[in-house]
């Protein structure tokens, strides 16, 4: 077996190894969420399966120093990496309804079970360069040289592999078939090289793998990845998976594991008792009398499928709303099954902070909604984030954030309190009644909670205000908690919020108080 061969399978084995890391995240993230502790368990334990291959590989080369051995199991490693969506799917279907009912036995054990499936291709794949550099090693003087050129085309393998997945194969042909793409590619490789160097012969013995990893691909798998009920619609992006889910009259958007919904629609109802309703008070911690009419600018960081825009717009009148969404799919699924076809709203791709820092333009409200325990971009908690915010603000402007929380457990509630006091003179809190959720103003004016009484006495005095800004406003009274005190402040050189927020998901879960809310 020639020399370049070897550099062509190792190159290869670490494109799939890594494509295959890459793809194991987003299968998992579907159902168990986006939050670093289930990223640092994918890697970590994908490291240890790679470690066993190196070890095994060292062993198994030494016993069997031949080319036919060598690419046998790469084949073997490329095949079982196509079976891994298709034997993880029933028990994926179990960590959805568990995640749904917070059965945290069951939501462990399918994550366990998933990660096992890993095992035996990523071992089998980690064999490879240790393999190969037995392979390619003739004379022991050139030991060193040789490891190294193999263990370079292996990592630049390995470099290409990390975007494959998610740039390209996930958006375009979904997660499932993003697996049996990698494992057709190494197939393709490891037996094209099995004919080159042993003969026809050998590859006849596994001609059987390509055939049933492109007859998994032409039939698929039926149904929905998860059996959700009323599910009506889902597809993949480079960011999310993403649900729509029709109930009775009423539909929502779902992402990943679904443990929020993060738009809500109706044909002929606006009003949804959620946090969406509350950023239309935000203009009124401004002295009284605040005239509706006054409200022509608005931004969204997390426009999701639109709720707040419609909301906004039926409550405001044209007021020009620029929303800012980082995922192309979640537009396209807002315009679709959402209504979000608003002449007056101005949709921007782009990461929230990067987006606002490039606008030219400045907006009497700025609601932020990017943020869920524990799925809460650092970026944009930050005291620099939030000083972007405040330069983008008119002077009568408003900023108004949803943040998730943990009973009895208001870390998040403070530290954003106290991050937000260094840029705005005055922020207030209101628990949303009946969530976890409560709703941050921070106002570039002086404000005084006399202010909200004033204007909602001259709203209700007017006679033609919408009921939605009433509705809102009369929540912000009677649910204005006392300010906070104490708290972290963010920065962008240190922002501890997956320190925060994966200590308040584990109290709580452990509490006992998610079976208590079932």
């Amino acid at each position: 077996m020639r020399t370049s061969q070897l550099y062509l399978a190792v190159f290869f084995s670490g494109l799939t190894t890594l494509a295959a890391e890459l793809a194991a995240s987003r299968l998992l993230e579907n159902h168990f969420g986006t939050s670093n502790l289930i990223y640092a368990s994918i890697i970590g334990l994908i490291l240890i399966y790679l470690t066993a291959g190196y070890m095994l590989g060292g062993r198994w080369a030494d016993r069997s120093p031949h080319p036919r051995t060598f690419l046998n199991i790469l084949a073997w490693g490329g095949f079982t990496i196509g079976l891994v969506p298709l034997i993880s799917r029933p028990v994926l279907r179990l960590a959805s309804n568990a995640f749904d009912q917070l059965q945290m036995g069951a939501l462990l054990g399918s994550f366990v079970v998933v990660m096992v499936l890993f095992v035996v291709p990523v071992t089998l794949l980690g064999m490879a360069s240790p393999f190969a550099i037995r392979l390619a090693i003739q004379d022991p003087g050139q030991a060193g040289s040789v490891s190294g050129k193999i263990y370079a085309v292996s990592t630049l393998g390995s470099f290409l592999g990390t975007f494959l997945p998610g740039l390209i194969l996930i958006p375009l042909v979904g997660t499932y078939r993003t697996f049996l793409s990698i494992s057709g590619l190494m197939l393709f490789i490891s037996l094209g090289l099995l004919w080159r160097s042993c003969g026809w012969k050998p590859v006849l013995s596994l001609l059987w793998m390509p055939m049933i990893i492109l007859l998994l691909a032409v039939l698929g798998v039926r149904g929905f990845d998860k059996a959700t009920p009323g599910l009506m619609f889902e597809t993949e992006s480079s960011y999310n998976y993403i649900q729509v889910i029709q109930d009775g009259d009423f539909r929502y958007l779902r992402l990943n594991e679904g443990q929020g919904i993060h738009s809500m629609y109706h044909p002929t109802q606006l009003f949804y008792a959620g946090p969406w309703e509350q950023v239309l008070a935000a203009p009124y911690f401004n002295p009284a009398p605040y005239d509706p009419e006054t409200l022509r600018s608005m931004a969204i960081i997390g426009l999701a499928a639109g709720t707040t825009a419609r909301q906004a717009t039926a409550a405001y009148g044209s007021l020009t709303i620029d929303g800012f969404e980082i995922d192309p799919k979640i537009v396209q699924v807002g315009r679709d099954y959402f209504g979000m076809n608003l002449p007056n709203l101005n949709v921007i791709v782009q990461d929230g902070r990067y987006g606002l820092a490039h606008s030219s333009r400045r907006y009497q409200v700025i609601s932020i909604d990017a943020y869920r325990p524990p799925y809460i971009p650092w970026h944009l908690t930050t005291r620099e984030f939030f000083q972007e915010v405040r330069n983008h603000l008119t002077d009568d402007g408003v900023v108004t954030i949803n943040v998730g929380r943990a009973p009895g457990d208001r870390r998040l509630i403070e530290a954003f309190s106290a991050t937000l006091l260094t840029v705005f003179p005055s922020v207030y809190v209101v628990d949303l009644p009946g969530t976890f959720n409560s709703i941050l103003y921070a106002s570039i004016q002086p404000s005084d909670p006399a202010n909200l009484d004033a204007n909602l006495v001259y709203l209700l005095g007017r006679g033609d205000v919408h009921p939605l800004i009433l509705y809102s406003l009369k929540v912000v009274l009677e649910n204005l908690q006392p300010a906070p005190t104490g708290g972290v402040v963010f920065t962008d050189d240190q922002a501890p919020i997956e320190w925060i927020t994966n200590t308040m998901v584990v109290r709580f879960l452990l509490s006992g108080e998610a079976e208590v809310l079932q």
